[in-house]
């Protein structure tokens, strides 16, 4: 029987990614707690998008409502999202990595796995070096994982952060993950996480490890159980994806002030289509199904969609289309947020 190879994963993550640029390019804004998100106004609607590590002292998270965030720090640095400027850190980034393998995949513009599986280097050494070259070629901070697939290797960038290199192997890996939080296990989110701790106890990672595969399946299922009994112990297949198609395109928008008036929410969908259209033919897509969102002041989120006979990319028809579900929304409460996205994607550099 053939060997296989042993697998290297290293996963970079860049540390507090579009503060960071923006200490980067204003030396007066280092040391000082930095939160980036929306217009950089705290005092209106939008969320945190990064916190500065100085800024996450105060409890402010990705996420979080920046109102909520300037009442834990009212003396933070608000800035607005400027994409452009991290997209162009972002490729340098790229730029470096490709240096070192051809088998990479991005997410979003601050994360991404390695496979180095091929390099004759040791890989802490090699992550040191890809660590170093980042910080003197973009003046930013990276922190990598290593480990013998994608699910380790991510882990282990989480254990010392920022600007750190950390290695989880298959010898250390029940030891290393058996105090570990069981949510940072790929499948248990916050619901899963509290129905394991309410039936079974379980808290930790060791926890998880501790319970037979009978007692997973029969809790979550054959399938979901049987996944997590494995994942427990540090066991992942997954590939490296370099390069994947997305599943819809969609753009949305939060009201200021609480939208009542119908042609307010018409301009808005008919705004947000346009944008969606503008990306699928960019992005070289065109698409079925148009689906509209709203989320009314109460939170409480609806969505209307119709699918097409043939996919398109004609801004007119996704137009009409996606104005036309607002008769399908009853419109008795404040609407807060509006949303348009485009899926059943064909790619039409294929055709």
């Amino acid at each position: 029987m053939a060997s296989h190879q042993r697998r290297t994963i290293l996963h970079v993550d860049m540390d507090a990614f579009f503060a960071a640029v923006e200490q980067l390019r204003r030396p007066e804004l280092r040391g000082k707690p930095v939160v980036v998100g929306g217009d950089g106004n705290p005092h209106k609607r939008g969320v945190v998008s990064t916190a500065s590590y100085e800024a996450r002292a105060y409890g402010i998270h990705s996420a979080m409502p920046l109102r909520t965030a300037y009442k834990r720090c009212p003396h933070a640095v608000f800035l607005p999202v400027d994409f452009a400027a991290y997209g162009e850190s972002a490729r340098k980034i790229r730029e470096i990595l490709r240096e070192y393998s051809s088998l990479i995949e991005t997410f979003a513009a601050d994360e991404a796995f390695l496979d180095v599986s091929h390099r004759p280097e040791d890989p802490l050494a090699l992550a040191e070096e890809i660590r170093r070259r980042i910080k003197e070629e973009t003046g930013l901070t990276a922190s990598i994982g290593i480990g013998p697939n994608k699910l380790l290797a991510k882990i282990a960038c989480g254990l010392r952060k920022p600007d750190a290199v950390t290695e989880i192997t298959t010898g250390t890996v029940v030891e290393q993950l058996r105090d570990l939080p069981a949510t940072v296990l790929w499948g248990v989110g916050p619901k899963t996480a509290a129905r394991l701790e309410a039936s079974l106890g379980v808290r930790t990672v060791g926890d998880l490890q501790s319970l037979s595969l009978e007692a997973l399946q029969e809790e979550l299922g054959p399938r979901h159980g049987e996944y997590l009994y494995h994942t427990c112990r540090g066991e992942d297949d997954t590939p490296i994806i370099t390069e994947w198609e997305p599943k819809s395109l969609s753009r949305e928008t939060t009201y200021q002030f609480d939208a009542r008036r119908r042609e307010t929410i018409l301009k808005t969908i008919s705004e947000l289509a346009a944008d969606v259209t503008g990306e699928l033919r960019e992005e070289g897509y065109s698409g079925r199904t148009i689906t509209v969102k709203i989320r009314y002041r109460d939170f409480k989120t609806h969505t209307r969609g119709l699918t097409l006979a043939d996919p398109t990319d004609d801004e007119a028809t996704i137009r009409q289309t996606a104005v036309s579900l607002l008769d399908r929304f009853t419109m008795d409460r404040p609407i807060r947020l509006v949303g348009v996205r485009v899926s059943g994607l064909i790619s039409l550099r294929r055709c």
